[in-house]
């Protein structure tokens, strides 16, 4: 026995000679740091306030010291003097000091670090520090030897039982050993005011013998019977409970809760007497709100919130049938009170302290527990349709929460307990409303609550409850997943509860970010929560368009959802700015791009049918939302975000225009069958009139924003000139067929829009706007664009005038290469002459290249075609055009005009 008693001993004074060592560590490390500080600290003394030298007392007096040459100024070069010896005494011990008393200079004022204020502790950091309290504060000897020989006791009798090593009656034994257990509660109540920590944890450790000793006399032994064994653990636990309140020990009263709950469960016979488990759950929650009337012990209140509504909902899982109903339903709405009236008693013993605490978990978390049970209830009840129901007990809940709200409003020291319910009752009456419609109850009050908790968690700085709405909100998530595929499908648009279901969670994440971009505290996960309420915000209301509105028309209703998102969006934003809420209009107004697209796929252009409508509501509030981005530019301080933010949304209500217009005008020209040419210059048409708008009238197109349009107006008219450049480029490929009317070179609607494309670049490389390096090329590069053109116009009249297929076997015929020769040989010899008569060598050379181009081309491509006219009169062109050249303009030019500096190649 003995040495198992030494063996046990062993891990206590292990822990304790860890724990001492610990301490001293810490101690020799604050004194280290001292010790460095006071060395510093002597360090810059020694360095400030140093012995003054000779040379600093001479200059102070003014006069040379004796003995010591004064220096003279140094002779000039043309006179060189050489240096006189220096004296011995010179170079002997200088001499001493006047008797002067040493200056002394004052130390330099080191200023004092500033406080920094403490982070808060992660969770785990918080448990660890709870251990190590438990560990080295208080008795630790006896914590540990109570514990230690609890566990050991128990372990004894078992092994002495199995080993048949007690003979004595087991009566005996069991009444011996709670005789000492009663032994030891008397002694560790005589000494609660000598040796508080030895004799709480003496009599906590007393007390879970007797209930061992009561569980062992009727489960393993059968010596009493369940009743009896049940009033046994009764009146221990009582006792229990009144030397907590006595001691002011919350440990005791935590053990006897722990205890007075776990009795049924190990005294259980199967009997299932739900009547009588309630019946002394209600008991045992009266004396904890007994308790609540005298003591301030949150734990305890939460202690018992957990083990009423959670073995309840166990019971009710396993056991509950809709003909208990009547008898299960009293018990509910009494817990409920009990738990509804706790925080209050526990706000009123903690008003003289903290006059913002507020329990939150039984504030929010008894109307949520209790509100789900109570639809489990009804719907184990064999009712046909719970809904209306449940949004009598959602109002009925609402109601209370208001008049308590209402009543403590007017206390001071209530003050955050009577906005808890304030919340509580707007959420629960928001709550009947869906809840008259579905059933979807458990969704809904999980994320209303959710947001709640987290509100309250940042209110008062703590991080559980904010981890507790979290999972609230993705249990609600889950809760809705779920409940969506038993749903029956609603003839009514919105009014249902599947729309409004998802509402709720979408507005309890708006809220949760809310909440954290409004505390100081930690405003990080704001954005995840918005973009959380942001999904299901969308996700709802597409879901919705694609329910119930026909397929054709679900773009139109799309594109108004989307651009009224984003209107209250940029509203909210406007009084109170934030980045995510700048970008979410910003997407609402890019949302139209491709939305005119599908538009023109599913009803031919975007402005027909509720089109119209649509893209009206679009100008109304994209033209708002617009507005309130520019009001929040200047009056928040991150304001290069909400810039950049401003900036995009006007790229895109500019880039919507252009889009939705020529796809309009384009079917027209469909529906009026035009030729190809009409089709392109009519989709064309609003793009040359927006970039011309950008080039000439700016003030019009940087509409509302005026002079903050210069931060992104420059890459705004880039991007529409690329977007001409690229969209002249695949018009190059087009034949340009200009029906009704006779297609004529130049006079074209196709080559007159892409004419209008080459002005417009020619006139951004030159408005100062365009990249340095493209304006200094703008004359090579008018020129390349302007050759490919008058190529394409070349092979656009083949097409139309000599019958010339448009595909790739179009440049095998000899109309089109002859063509090509005398064109590009005709370009050619205006390069020569030009550049000659004007000298401009980099013409001239431009001119040079495509004529020896066009000689390649006629030994390579055209000597193929010699043996018909064309091929002929190709090479003869070519030939007279060479000899015109060297008529006019025989040699390159050696020197620039000076009037024309500008023009030449670079």
């Amino acid at each position: 026995m003995l040495l198992v008693l030494a063996l046990l001993a062993v891990p206590v004074l292990l822990i304790a000679a860890l724990v001492m060592i610990g301490g001293l560590k810490r101690r020799v490390s604050q004194l280290e740091g001292d010790v460095a500080q006071l060395r510093m600290a002597r360090t810059a003394e020694a360095t400030t306030a140093r012995e003054p030298t000779l040379a600093d007392w001479m200059r102070e007096q003014g006069a040379a010291a004796p003995g010591v040459e004064t220096p003279t100024p140094a002779p000039p070069p043309s006179a060189p003097i050489p240096p006189a010896p220096e004296p011995a005494a010179a170079r002997s011990t200088p001499p001493p000091l006047p008797d002067t008393p040493t200056p002394t200079r004052p130390l330099p004022r080191v200023p004092s670090p500033r406080p920094q204020l403490p982070s808060r502790p992660d969770p785990l950091t918080l448990a660890a520090r709870a251990i190590r309290h438990w560990f080295t504060e208080g008795n630790v000897p006896v914590k540990v030897g109570v514990l230690v020989l609890f566990a050991g006791v128990a372990a004894l009798l078992k092994y002495a039982s199995d080993q048949g090593w007690m003979t004595f009656p087991v009566e005996l034994r069991l009444a011996g050993i709670a005789v000492a257990a009663l032994a030891g509660l008397v002694f560790g109540w005589r000494q609660r005011e000598d040796k508080r920590g030895f004799a709480l944890s003496l009599q906590g450790g007393a007390i879970g013998v007797l209930l061992l000793v009561v569980f062992a006399a009727f489960k393993l032994y059968h010596l009493i019977p369940a009743s009896g064994a049940f009033a046994l653990s009764v009146a221990i636990v009582a006792g229990a409970g009144v030397l907590a309140v006595v001691q002011n020990a919350l440990a005791l009263a935590l053990l006897a809760v722990l205890a007075g709950f776990l009795a049924p469960i190990w005294l259980s016979t199967g009997g299932g007497n739900h009547v009588a488990l309630f019946g002394y759950y209600a008991v045992l929650n009266a004396a904890i709100f007994a308790i609540a009337w005298w003591r301030p012990w949150r734990a305890l209140n939460v202690l018992g919130f957990v083990f009423t509504f959670g073995i309840g909902t166990m019971w009710g899982l396993g056991d509950y049938a809709p003909e208990k109903f009547a008898t299960t339903e009293p018990f509910l709405l009494l817990f409920f009170a009990f738990y509804l009236l706790i925080p209050i008693l526990y706000a009123r013993r903690r008003a003289a302290g903290r006059r913002d605490l507020v329990d939150g978990c039984l504030v929010f978390g008894t109307p949520l527990v209790a509100f789900s049970l109570q639809a489990g209830l009804l719907h184990g009840d064999g009712w046909q349709d719970v809904r209306m129901p449940l949004a009598y007990c959602a109002l009925g809940l609402g109601a209370l929460y208001a008049v308590l709200a209402w009543l403590l409003q007017k206390r001071d020291h209530f003050a955050a307990l009577a906005t808890s319910y304030a919340v509580l009752a707007v959420g629960f009456a928001t709550l009947a409303v869906p809840l008259a419609l579905s059933a979807h109850a458990t969704a809904s009050v999980f994320a209303l609550e959710g947001a709640a908790l987290i509100w309250l968690g940042l209110r008062q700085g703590r991080r559980l409850p904010q981890l507790s709405g979290l999972l609230l909100q993705l249990l609600a998530a889950s809760s809705f997943a779920i409940g969506v595929g038993n749903a029956v499908p609603s003839p009514e648009a919105v009014l249902n509860a599947r729309f409004m279901g998802a509402l709720l969670i979408a507005l309890a994440g708006f809220f949760s970010a809310w909440s954290y971009r409004r505390s100081e505290w930690m405003p990080q996960p704001a954005l995840p929560y918005y973009l959380w309420g942001l999904a299901w915000w969308g996700g709802n209301g597409f879901t919705e368009i694609g329910r119930y509105v026909v397929h054709d028309v679900q773009p139109d209703a799309a594109l108004m959802l989307a651009i009224a998102s984003g209107w209250i969006a940029a509203e909210f934003h406007r009084r109170g700015p934030a980045r995510a809420l700048a970008w979410t209009a910003a997407l609402a107004l890019a949302s139209a791009f491709p939305l005119a697209i599908v538009q023109d796929t599913l009803h031919a252009h975007p402005f027909r049918g509720l089109g119209l409508a649509a893209w009206a509501v679009y100008a109304i509030a994209g033209w708002r939302s617009l507005c309130c981005l520019r009001d929040a530019i200047d009056s928040s301080h991150d304001e290069a975000g909400n810039a950049a933010a401003a900036g995009f949304a006007h790229f895109a209500w500019l880039w919507s225009w252009p889009l939705a217009i020529g796809l309009s005008l384009e079917q027209f020209a469909g529906d009026a069958r035009l030729g190809e040419g009409w089709h392109i210059a009519a989709f064309g048409l609003p793009w040359l009139a927006m970039t011309a708008l950008l080039q000439w009238r700016e003030d019009v197109a940087a509409a509302p924003f005026g002079e903050r349009f210069r931060r992104w107006g420059a890459l705004v008219q880039a991007s529409f000139v690329a977007a001409l450049v690229l969209a002249a480029s695949f018009a190059l490929f087009a034949a340009g067929d200009s029906q009704p009317l006779q297609w004529i070179p130049l006079f074209n609607p196709l080559d007159l829009v892409q004419l209008a494309v080459l002005g417009l670049v020619l006139k951004w490389l030159g408005s100062g706007a365009a990249p340095d390096d493209l304006e200094a090329r703008r004359i090579p590069i008018i020129a390349a664009a302007a050759f490919a053109l008058i190529t394409v116009i070349t092979l656009r009249a083949t097409h139309h005038w000599g019958d010339v297929p448009w595909n790739g076997s179009m440049f095998s015929t000899s109309l089109v290469q002859a063509s090509l020769t005398i064109v590009w040989s005709v370009l050619g010899v205006l390069g020569w002459i030009i550049g000659s008569r004007r000298g401009q060598r980099g013409l001239w050379l431009a001119g040079a290249v495509l004529m020896a181009v066009v000689l390649a081309k006629l030994v390579l491509v055209d000597r193929g075609h010699l043996g018909n006219l064309l091929g002929i009169a190709s090479f003869m062109a070519y030939g007279l055009l060479c000899t015109a050249v060297g008529y006019f303009a025989p040699a390159p030019p050696r020197t620039l005009s000076p009037s024309h500096p500008a023009e030449e190649f670079r």
